[in-house]
């Protein structure tokens, strides 16, 4: 990471998605950025959530109105900007006896379905379960079911997209470099930089900073005061199991819980069923967030509610844990927080502008970095216009109902490709994925297999242009072959990498 003798216009302080997503836009509008992320790229918050672009129907009983209405806007502008990575769900809602009237969730997504200016997403319909295959592996108590629309997506490889983009627009990516003191003197910010790899501290100056460090942004600030008493956000842990596969449709279910909260099943990558969420409050380091035997036991219990086939805890096969940084409005309960976000600016041209990132969620992160570019164009000056509404991330390039057909070409370029191969290369990286191939004519020209369809071209790919540093990151980020490799297999991948890494990054 070389040292920087002039002045960036912005450091941002986060390796999120509302980080990378601030970046960018920022980037793109001609400003320069230095964007520095402790760990990986979507290491915290912004992989452990629950892979939707969804409006928040559960936000209505909050009377979050704005924050649905944007978020329900914002699922299609997503979608045609990341086609590979987000795709529509059709999510299935059973009516349960003695919780939520059947009148109420009619209400609920007669407004999900007209707040948001829905276009290309079908609407919500009533099921009779007895016959219709989404009733299948469900209890034959349940008999009648609402199905609606939402979005699924890649969170890890939503960050990802949006960092490289800003890379390519002039954006400095710097990963593994935590900010560990700040001070304002001769008219820029000063922060002092930590390379946790080299353990090498240098100085980057900039003119604004923005404070995205999602459950770490109090301990940030407290990097400037030199007090460990400030608390802005509420830290709230969410866990989520994976389990062999329930059940063969490819929608999804949304289920109520007698306690008020709602559990998703959901179809992943394939083979296996995600569960999830859990709300309980946190206290600690973000970064050491666990599931426990209880959440385990929870989620187990609340999709047997609802399955024939019980779920037990010895059936899972992954489980993660992340924690939302959700700004404190002194709720009473971790699950009636609000998911909203909130910017606060701090200082003033010439006096040390700092903006803070309070809360957000992944639907609304192309809005919120939007609200953050105003706020800063009022201490910077304004560059450029807003842009990325209609501007599609990296590999994203083609039409919403054109993803069959791309796996197609790729297979038709490729034809040593197994079809599996094919469709989760595109998933991944969407037209990029001829990036990885290159002049590949069979599977030996990408070189060692790690396990699975894992290759040394794609792994190369990833360490060389999106800051892949570790077997973790390539198996559980950038990728989630980590769920099909042995363990010996994850060993080999690490071993190759540390014998591969560059002595410099791309930072």
């Amino acid at each position: 990471m070389a040292d920087n003798p002039g002045v960036y216009d912005i450091l941002v302080i986060g390796g999120g998605i509302n980080g990378c997503g601030i970046a960018r836009d920022a980037a793109g509008r001609g400003y320069s950025v230095l964007l520095a992320e402790m760990n990986d790229l979507a290491s915290g918050t912004s992989s452990g959530s629950t892979k939707l672009v969804h409006g928040g129907l559960r936000y209505l009983e909050h009377f979050e109105f704005r924050l649905v209405r944007e978020s329900l806007r914002e699922r299609e502008v997503l979608w045609s900007n990341a086609p590979h990575i987000i795709w529509p769900l059709r999510f299935v809602l059973p009516y349960h006896k003695g919780l939520r009237p059947a009148w109420l969730l009619r209400l609920g997504l007669f407004l999900y379905d007209h707040l948001g200016g829905r276009e290309l997403l079908p609407p919500t319909r009533t099921l009779d379960l007895r016959r219709d295959a989404a009733g299948q592996p469900l209890k034959p108590l349940y008999a009648k079911a609402f199905e609606y629309s939402d979005c699924w997506v890649d969170d890890a490889r939503l960050v990802v997209l949006n960092a490289l983009d800003a890379a390519d627009r002039g954006a400095v990516i710097a990963t593994r470099t935590e900010v560990v003191g700040m001070r304002f003197a001769a008219g820029v910010w000063e922060a002092r930089l930590s390379d946790k790899r080299s353990r090498n501290t240098r100085t980057a100056r900039a003119r604004h900073i923005v404070n995205a460090a999602g459950p770490w942004v109090d301990r940030v600030l407290s990097c400037i005061s030199g007090s460990n008493a400030v608390k802005n956000v509420r830290l709230v842990k969410g866990s989520h199991i994976v389990v062999r596969k329930l059940f063969q449709h490819d929608r999804c279910y949304i289920f109520q819980n007698a306690d008020g909260r709602i559990v998703f099943a959901i179809p992943y990558e394939g083979d296996y069923t995600l569960i999830g969420t859990t709300d309980e409050d946190f206290r600690g380091d973000p970064g050491d967030a666990q599931i426990s035997y209880a959440e385990k036991a929870y989620l187990a219990a609340a999709a047997s509610e609802y399955f024939v086939r019980p779920v037990s805890p010895d059936d899972i096969v992954w489980s993660y844990s992340a924690v939302r940084p959700l700004y404190d409005d002194d709720a009473s309960k971790a699950q009636e927080a609000t998911r909203d976000y909130v910017l606060k600016q701090a200082g003033a041209p010439g006096n040390g502008a700092l903006l803070n990132v309070f809360g957000g969620k992944i639907t609304t992160y192309r809005r919120l970095a939007e609200g953050a570019l105003e706020e800063i164009e009022g201490i910077l000056g304004r560059r450029g216009k807003p842009w990325t509404k209609d501007t599609p991330l990296p590999g994203g390039d083609f039409p919403v109902d054109g993803f069959d057909e791309l796996v197609r070409d790729l297979a038709r370029g490729f034809p040593f490709l197994a079809p599996g191969h094919a469709r989760r290369l595109a998933h991944l990286y969407g037209t990029l994925a001829r990036q990885i191939l290159g002049s590949a004519e069979s599977l030996a020209d990408l070189g060692r297999c790690f396990g699975s369809d894992l290759y040394e071209a794609e792994v190369r790919y990833l360490m060389a242009r999106e800051w892949a540093m570790s077997a973790e990151d390539v198996l559980w980020r950038r990728t989630k072959c980590g769920l099909k490799l042995a363990a010996q297999e994850i060993g080999a991948t690490e071993a190759y990498i540390a014998a591969n890494k560059r002595g410099d990054d791309r930072s």
